[in-house]
């Protein structure tokens, strides 16, 4: 059986296995995930954000994600790609690349301050 999961800002569609890890599934679908731990919860670099309404398409979440992001993490959606089982169709975002967020936010800084000249 078959789910598909969207990884959003970038709604990109991918059909992965009933039971797929998402962090298999952003492997899947060519995404940059980087993590150190090998998929044990332990580098926490796999936060992704889980849409309201595709929360149910997720497994529950494991004791070693309970024990890393804490009851009021996951109570915002967000949960560890690596811990994550796919059960059926789920939205998600994705964190924004660190790199790409500093680039962009002095990229704002510069529009301020030209607006700020004239």
């Amino acid at each position: 059986m078959e789910a598909q999961v969207t990884f959003y800002p970038a709604e990109k569609p991918i059909k992965v296995r009933v039971g797929t890890s998402l962090l298999q599934a952003v492997h899947k679908a060519r995404i940059a995930m980087p993590t150190r731990c090998g998929g044990k919860a332990s580098c926490m670099m796999c936060k992704i954000q889980v849409e309201e309404d595709s929360s149910a398409a997720l497994s529950p979440p494991s004791a070693a994600e309970r024990r890393k992001l804490g009851m009021a993490e996951l109570e915002k959606g967000t949960r560890l790609a690596c811990q994550c089982k796919v059960l059926g169709d789920v939205a998600i975002r994705l964190p924004e690349n660190p790199l790409k967020a500093a680039i962009r936010r002095q990229m704002e800084l510069k529009a301020q301050e030209s607006d700020e000249l004239w």
